[in-house]
């Protein structure tokens, strides 16, 4: 929706890069809700069945409700969202109210000060925890993400764990990815997810379950009392480009088919210059066709020194 975000978090945006004189993309290079709805239409006619809204913070992005609302007509497309939560709470109604499936917050502890250290803005855990619970009351089914990044908030792994177990929400944590290439990522700083598994096992007892699909990036782990479910996402430590579904769309208009590119292919410029919608089907099919994307098989020091995408320019 945008590369514009209202935080600063370390692991995706650091303040040092993305500060007051940062320029982010013009207006006029943003494709319009008439061109989104246009080409999440052509990738649903070539078998798209998922579409999530990403950002940067893609309730920066006015009017989002009006996007949303189109998106839900499309048949057969479930239509999400993630979010920081920071503006949630006063938006969640009207995003259930425009079709919105389903929502994904994400949240990186429960601490005030690890929170504010992880999201570098100063922003309090509750204000993001009444947006949880807004998106509940508007009847959004949700999840939380945790990125955990080792001397910052692997402290927070158990709490996070043992609250939204308690809440009813399935939280899934995400280890720390060389994503882009500003935000100083270094493989020490990785908590993996056997560790992660393991420290929640300790005081949680989990057990495996299976995926719910070809291509779920989440390990399921479900807690031994049947009280709900984690799921940790592994994509330095366990790999899973083999089995990936996901293509990425810009907010300009470019086409990426994998999380660590370096670079995509420009949908925008065919569109504005005329292009039917089969002919935009047929650019997504030669791309997806064409994809040889190994990243996370092939992760080196050398592969994490290229200048890939930021992650809040192709949503994470």
């Amino acid at each position: 929706m945008t590369d514009r975000c209202n935080f600063r978090c370390v692991y995706c945006m650091p303040k040092e890069i993305y500060g007051r004189g940062y320029q982010f993309l013009p207006k006029d290079q943003l494709l319009t809700f008439e061109e989104l709805g246009r080409i999440a239409r052509a990738f649903a006619s070539v078998g798209t069945r998922k579409i999530r809204l990403t950002g940067g913070e893609p309730l920066m992005r006015r009017g989002l409700e009006i996007l949303v609302a189109d998106l839900a007509t499309i048949p057969d497309v479930e239509v999400t969202l993630t979010t920081n939560g920071a503006l949630l709470a006063d938006r969640a109604q009207a995003l259930r109210d425009a079709g919105l499936h389903r929502i994904t917050v994400s949240l990186d502890a429960l601490d005030d000060e690890v929170f504010k250290c992880m999201n570098d803005v100063d922003f309090p855990v509750a204000k993001v925890l009444a947006g949880i619970e807004a998106a509940e009351r508007a009847g959004l089914p949700v999840k939380v993400n945790m990125v955990v990044r080792r001397g910052l908030n692997e402290s927070a792994i158990v709490p996070m764990a043992r609250f939204f177990r308690e809440k009813g929400h399935i939280l899934r944590f995400i280890e720390y990815m060389d994503v882009g290439h500003t935000n100083g990522w270094r493989l020490d700083d990785v908590v993996p997810a056997r560790e992660i598994v393991r420290l929640i096992g300790a005081e949680l007892p989990i057990e495996p379950v299976g995926a719910n699909y070809v291509g779920e990036v989440a390990e399921r782990w479900r807690y031994v009392d049947g009280s709900g479910e984690i799921g940790v996402i592994a994509s330095v430590t366990q790999a899973f480009c083999k089995d990936c579904t996901r293509a990425r769309l810009s907010a300009e208009g470019k086409v990426y088919t994998c999380l660590f590119a370096t670079a995509g292919t420009d949908l925008r410029d065919r569109l504005r210059a005329g292009a039917t919608d089969a002919q935009l089907a047929a650019a997504i099919s030669e791309v997806w066709a064409a994809r040889i994307d190994r990243y996370s098989e092939l992760r080196s020091s050398e592969t994490a020194g290229l200048h890939k995408i930021e992650m809040s320019y192709i949503g994470g």
